[in-house]
């Protein structure tokens, strides 16, 4: 390292600001995990739907750090949205998570690539740690990196880790603390490549390096913290007599970068015998990756998946259930009778106990996932689905978005963003909320266990899983269609290239695991939490309520002995119970929309439901619950035995048969029930032209695709 170099150090601080950058897979989020544990946050990129992660972890007893975990990225090239927020974040000194360090984590398993990457952010001249992750893979490999000397060739501080096992994780830590060299010389001489062009921003803008003068000469249009009117003209002023060739330049950056690279790495790697873990990658691929038996493998695995969601999950929502109906019991018995009493009870514990009781199959299925994502295997599906995707008219980027939207239609959609192209990228965006997210899951859960009762399962093997399997690939068909159709429609003449990176097969990381299914379920729980709470409240209230004396009259009508008949005292508080259900606010709602919802073999408790569930697709079982517990005296059941003991008024036959079952199902397989996800798509495209189309496409599509279910089971 140069004994000129400048060093910076943090001792007069009590907070330092760290940005964590990467490859995608080179194992960043688990180092960010490792380092910050529970203690992290999750929001927005100020301006931009770029999930931020922030978290903190103390250096030593005075000193804590603030872990900022950067969008993951190949290059500093401004393109995507994820690279321009890297890029600005890293280069923009004024912006508000401009770090103090930057840890670069590498892949030492596959140095060559990873270091394009850091010897861009080197040329910011910036102060850099570069974390070499996974060197435990470097020795099981036979191969060896002499740490020392690749310090000295980059002039940053170089650490070797392996954040998997949380080795070097605290060396890391200690790095942070000590004086850092800020890089002194160009990786590459970049000046050379652009003279005029660099010479003519370094004499507008104050800017750190040539690298930062040649990107934003190079990317003007791309860099948002540009964009004010009066920084535009004096660079336009200044680069108007200059042809940039965007591509040209970028091209000849790369071929210099990796001249250099390779010299390095020829200098700092000893090869000692053959990849063993490539190989056997390798050998495992030609199976899992086979144009036939990759397909097979996924269908197996999806189907293993949903079968222990239902077999796993059974015990735990026993027990929630059983839970909640104690909390109301003993409410309703410890408070006085009254509008709180029945307010806490019907309405709130009700709501709550709708979803929360779907809190293990959530967490199984984001389990599962982070699983699949963790062991590598989920990079090969997006691979395999790439031929697929472009015969409908999307990019191969498309998978991920659609993989993603299982989860959730929100960040799924904006992961779109990576896409270049504008016709696969709202191709991609229109379709996505198509595919089954886990809102949907506690619906399909609640009316699969009305349809089809434990009963007919048989051991790890149930129809109920086989049912949700096949509601998931529909949603996966109904997408695909829907993109083949736009596909025609649209008419755009650029063309996206799919480029991803497989990565080695690796046993998942718990903690990792763990921590995947603690945020979301804490994130599913309290997003649906508040709504549900809110809505459960309003609808309480309307259930509750209703125009003039319609309440005493049916209390007067009761009195009648003539209207008693045989009833006893519960069927009769049942009757009661059920016709004010009927006349209240809530039951005018439903009632006035029935008309059209009739024909589906809805209700109007049902179109309460479905008017409610627009807020977010799950809210519909804590509307039933609500529903269901105004218009039911008995708090020792369940909302699905509630349900269960639905009588149709016309047949007498259970409400919720196999056709009312199926075509509820369907309708929300393609309904776009959920406000949030029509918000980020005026987002992401800046128009409500798309939300709208998409709105009543998904709307008429589940409709029409409902009746005809109701009408071919009924």
């Amino acid at each position: 390292m140069d004994s000129n170099a400048s060093f910076v150090h943090f001792s007069d601080k009590t907070t330092v600001k760290v940005a964590l950058v990467g490859n995608p897979n080179s194992g960043k989020s688990t180092l960010f995990n490792a380092l910050t544990g529970l203690n992290q946050k999750t929001g927005n990129f100020p301006g931009v739907t770029v999930d931020k992660k922030s978290g903190f972890a103390k250096l030593n007893s005075t000193i804590t750090a603030e872990f900022i975990d950067l969008p993951g990225t190949y290059s500093l090239y401004p393109k995507s949205l994820d690279e321009r927020v890297a890029f600005e974040v890293l280069c923009n000194s004024e912006n508000a998570h401009h770090p103090d360090v930057t840890v670069i984590v590498a892949d030492a398993s596959n140095l060559k690539r990873n270091l394009f990457l850091v010897s861009q952010i080197i040329d910011l001249k910036i102060p850099v740690i570069l974390a070499l992750n996974m060197m435990d893979m470097v020795e099981k490999e036979g191969d060896a990196i002499d740490v020392i000397r690749l310090s000295e060739k980059l002039g940053v501080k170089v650490v070797g880790i392996s954040a998997r096992n949380k080795e070097g994780v605290e060396e890391l830590k200690q790095a942070l603390l000590q004086p850092l060299p800020v890089p002194q010389y160009d990786f590459i001489d970049i000046h050379k490549i652009a003279p005029e062009a660099i010479d003519k921003i370094k004499s507008v803008l104050k800017v750190k390096s040539d690298f930062s003068a040649f990107q934003i000469a190079n990317n003007l249009s791309d860099i948002n913290y540009l964009h004010n009117k009066e920084m535009q003209i004096k660079i336009t002023d200044a680069l108007n007599t200059l042809i940039i060739d965007k591509n040209k330049l970028q091209s000849l950056e790369s071929v210099e970068r990796y001249k250099t690279i390779n010299r390095i790495v020829e200098e700092c790697i000893t090869r000692k015998s053959a990849i063993k873990t490539q190989s056997f990658t390798q050998k495992l691929d030609s199976v899992l990756t086979h144009r036939i038996w990759g397909y097979a493998i996924f269908l197996v695995v999806l189907f293993l998946i949903f079968q222990a969601i239902f077999f796993l999950a059974a015990f735990p929502m026993e027990w929630i259930e059983s839970l909640f109906i104690s909390i109301s019991e003993i409410t309703a018995n410890v408070l006085p009778q009254g509008e709180l009493s029945n307010l806490l009870v019907n309405g709130i514990i009700a709501g709550l106990s709708g979803v929360v009781v779907f809190v293990p199959q959530i967490a199984l299925l984001f389990a599962f996932i982070a699983i699949l994502e963790d062991t590598g295997y989920m990079a090969r599906v997006s691979f395999i689905m790439d031929k697929l995707m472009r015969r409908f008219g999307l990019n191969g980027r498309s998978v991920i978005p659609l993989i993603s939207g299982v989860a959730c239609a929100v960040p799924a959609i904006m992961s779109a963003r990576t896409i270049s192209s504008w016709k696969e990228r709202i191709i991609t965006i229109f379709v996505t909320p198509l595919m089954s997210c886990s809102a949907r899951l506690p619906v399909y859960t609640l009316l699969i266990s009305l349809v089809v009762p434990q009963d007919k399962n048989s051991g790890f093997f149930n129809y109920q899983g086989l049912i949700l399997m096949a509601l998931y690939l529909i949603g996966f068909i109904a997408a695909i269609g829907s993109a083949w159709v736009m596909k025609w429609i649209l008419k755009a003449k650029e063309k996206s290239y799919f480029i991803m990176e497989l990565p080695v097969y690796r046993t998942p990381q718990w903690r990792t695991v763990g921590l995947t299914i603690y945020d979301k379920v804490k994130l599913f729980l309290f997003d649906a939490g508040k709504i549900i709470v809110a809505i459960s409240i309003i609808l309480w209230f309307l259930s509750s309520h209703a125009p003039g004396n319609k309440f005493d009259e049916i209390e007067k009508k009761y009195q009648d002995y003539s209207f008693r008949g045989d009833l006893n005292q519960d069927e009769i508080a049942a009757k009661i119970s059920s016709e004010k259900l009927e006349v209240s606010y809530a039951g005018m709602l439903g009632k006035s929309i029935e008309p059209a919802i009739k024909p589906l073999g809805f209700d109007w408790k049902i179109g309460i439901s479905l008017v409610t569930s627009f807020a977010a697709r799950e809210v519909f079982v804590g509307t039933m619950a609500t529903i269901y517990s105004a218009g039911n005296t008995d708090n020792t059941q369940s909302i699905r035995e509630k349900m269960q003991a639905e009588k149709d008024p016309e047949t007498g036959k259970p409400k919720y048969s196999i056709a009312v079952g199926f075509s509820l199902m369907i309708f929300y397989a393609f309904a776009m029930q959920c406000m949030s996800t029509l918000a980020v798509v005026y987002r992401e495209t800046k128009s409500w032209k798309w939300p709208t189309v998409q709105f009543f496409f998904m709307g008429a599509l589940a409709y029409v695709s409902s009746f005809i279910v109701y009408q071919l089971l009924k």
